[in-house]
């Protein structure tokens, strides 16, 4: 590492652009905000908060984004980060944007290097709160960073966002496989539903029960097994609890998520989670679970709850031709196994770039590279 420097953020970094201690008029519809809520593993998720198109420049008066800006959450969560691909959104608070001078930082760089070890090592270090942990403006503009030369940081960054760019390809793939089931599924049992079909309970196609808790040291951050709840993987542990093929969704807080876990797959599913298991025709049964609006079933007070008997009384259409079911079973199932195959290859790709990316920002693994191969 000879030829890296180790360079404040504030000489590196041209804009930090802060909304903290803002909070915008919010609307159902419009420019779309974001917040630190949908900052996740590297990537934005889609916003669900947005602003008025006519307040949005009174809005961002401390700056507007670019394409490829860093999101870094400051709070609650810290130290979450992604790259901006659409420079027509707005800025919560609890998030500022970096972009680095361009001919000394490259903003992919910077992005792999917060979501490192080492960059989240050095913001956790420096943040502070009781209430709220978190990190000042004024102390996460001098952290320190190493800054290869650029170059060389625009061949790491390809590196890392070569893989990443195949993960989203299988995700997306995957996303566009399941429309293709789930359109299958309203075209048989919804749009062409005969009259004379029969209404059968869920609850006779199913045996439902709740997940098991798990006590706070028996999550392990390696652990060999995911911890599944209402939003889907919380942490890991050294034990499972099922694998087998089963559906499960959240049994409270977070209502109307609905998740298969595959035969041989092995996890612990949460006290927070319903599963079913045992099931009658298991793909039917998904999109049936999928079409029900669970908030009409919350019987919660404090927050959302749903009870296993009320989900085993809902009444559905069930065809009198069993033919038809098998013939969607056998359809959907081929298309879940193409799911299935992409869910592993994404799995490898993560852990080799989770493999790579701390060699990468340490030094000890090097990319060869010649300027001219590098776009500037």
């Amino acid at each position: 590492m000879s030829e890296w420097l180790i360079k404040s953020l504030d000489e590196v970094v041209e804009y930090f652009i802060d909304y903290r201690g803002k909070t915008p008029n919010k609307v159902g519809l419009g420019v779309p905000l974001i917040t630190a809520k949908i900052v996740k593993n590297g990537r934005l998720l889609p916003a669900t908060e947005f602003i008025l198109q006519e307040d949005y420049d009174d809005w961002m008066s401390r700056g507007y984004p670019e394409i490829n800006d860093v999101i870094l959450t400051t709070e609650a969560p810290l130290g979450e980060v992604a790259l901006l691909k659409n420079k027509n959104v707005a800025l919560a608070q609890r998030i500022i944007t970096l972009r680095g001078y361009k001919n000394k930082l490259n903003n992919i760089f910077l992005k792999y290097w917060l979501q490192s070890d080492f960059g989240q090592y050095e913001l956790d270090s420096r943040a502070s709160g009781t209430t709220v942990f978190g990190i000042k403006a004024s102390v996460l503009k001098k952290i320190p960073i190493p800054v290869p030369p650029l170059p060389e940081q625009k061949a790491i960054a390809s590196v890392l966002s070569s893989l990443d760019n195949k993960i989203d390809l299988l995700h997306r793939q995957n996303k566009t496989l399941e429309s293709m089931a789930e359109t299958l599924f309203r075209q048989w049992f919804v749009e062409e539903a005969q009259d004379d079909w029969n209404e059968v309970r869920l609850g006779q196609l199913f045996s439902i029960c709740s997940g098991k808790g798990l006590k706070r040291d028996e999550f392990i951050e390696l652990g060999m097994y995911p911890v599944l709840g209402a939003n889907g993987e919380i942490g890991r542990c050294n034990k499972s609890l099922y694998s087998e093929r089963l559906i499960y969704t959240g049994r409270v807080g977070t209502l109307g998520n609905i998740f298969i876990i595959h035969e041989n797959e092995k996890v612990w599913l949460s006290d927070n989670t319903l599963i079913f298991k045992d099931i009658k025709y298991f793909y039917f049964v998904y999109f049936q679970l999928k079409m029900i609006n669970f908030d009409e079933y919350n019987v919660g007070s404090t927050q959302p709850l749903i009870r296993q008997s009320d989900i085993k009384e809902i009444y559905i259409d069930f065809p009198n031709d069993l033919v038809l079911l098998d013939l969607f079973e056998r359809d959907v199932d081929i298309i879940f196994t193409k799911i299935n195959k992409n869910i592993q290859k994404i799995q490898t790709l993560e852990n080799l770039r989770d493999t790579l990316l701390p060699k990468l920002m340490s030094g000890e693994v090097r990319v060869k590279y010649t300027p001219e191969e590098i776009k500037q």
